[in-house]
């Protein structure tokens, strides 16, 4: 039944593999009876998320091991994310709360199975090469910002500011480390702490931006609800913008479709044209496209 993970791992492992990626996505839909597991590479550890119980795990873990013919393993982390806190065991090697990880030559430190959420979103890696590309000179405010791993890419391309808006505090450290890890100039990069719709007093003040992210989570119980509040943001762009800004937003619901935000821009802020769909890496390629991650850029005319 593992036949198409021992396929990819023996792909991925064949060569060293030395920056973080997504070894095996079975969350898109491809591998029919593998839909539940996902394997991300955050070197030297292999993160394996199950959405259900995995059956003959041990079986799964001999794939894993002699798919490593360069011994670059060094720990085998489950997470279980359909159980409550999505808690961690650990499967092989040494336990490894916290690493660096290398991507092209900028660094990010990532918690693998500790959180939901391991720190650094391995669908976003074509996003943070575009911002690298595309950011010299520019004020940009990144808004849910969680680790900044956007903002520091921006600041390597070398953006003028980064404006890091999450209400969570501890995000917003963990991001202000990620910089510092960088030798970034800590005197380019604000910090608010805070919800982003009590905030626009100093987020206005710091602008305005010739690029603003808008990376959502779906749903943030108290804080965010795509469908409820999503237009809220998109009324704020013309106070926010400079002529011809880049607004990159995204959507991530198998629920909204790609529609959904090219309406509501349409709707709330009509100034803003859209430019093209930007595409995750080709590791997450999906049966439903119109149900995955959802990244598209506009600009202000």
């Amino acid at each position: 039944m593992y036949t198409p993970i021992q396929s990819a791992l023996a792909s991925w492992l064949g060569s060293k593999v030395p920056e973080p990626r997504r070894f095996f996505h079975g969350r898109g839909h491809l591998h029919e009876g593998l839909e539940h597991i996902v394997m991300d590479w955050y070197p030297p550890v292999l993160l394996i998320t199950a959405y259900n119980e995995v059956s003959q795990l041990n079986d799964l873990m001999d794939i894993v091991l002699d798919a490593d013919r360069h011994s670059q393993i060094e720990s085998v982390i489950l997470q279980h994310r359909y159980k409550r806190g999505a808690p961690s065991e650990l499967l092989f090697g040494k336990d490894c709360p916290c690493c660096i990880v290398r991507e092209g030559d900028l660094s990010y430190e990532v918690h693998p199975g500790v959180q939901q959420n391991a720190g650094l979103f391995l669908d976003m890696r074509l996003l943070r090469e575009w911002l690298r590309q595309n950011s010299a000179g520019r004020n940009v405010l990144n808004l849910f910002a969680y680790t900044c791993s956007l903002s520091v890419a921006a600041l390597a391309g070398d953006a003028r500011q980064v404006v890091n808006v999450d209400m969570s505090k501890p995000s917003i450290k963990w991001g202000e480390k990620n910089h510092a890890l960088n030798n970034q100039d800590s005197k380019a990069v604000r910090s608010i702490p805070h919800n982003i719709f009590r905030s626009w007093g100093r987020i206005i003040k710091y602008g305005p931006y010739d690029t603003i992210i808008i990376d959502p989570p779906t749903r943030q119980r108290g804080s965010f609800d795509a469908e409820k509040n999503y237009s809220n943001l998109l009324k704020k762009l013309g106070q926010l913008t400079l002529p011809s800004a880049d607004i990159i937003a995204t959507v991530n619901s198998p629920y909204l479709g790609p529609d959904f935000l090219i309406h509501l821009m349409q709707r709330y802020a009509p100034a803003c044209r859209f430019v093209e769909q930007m595409h995750a890496p080709a590791e997450f390629a999906d049966k439903f496209p119109d149900k995955a991650l959802k990244i598209f850029r506009f600009r202000v005319s």
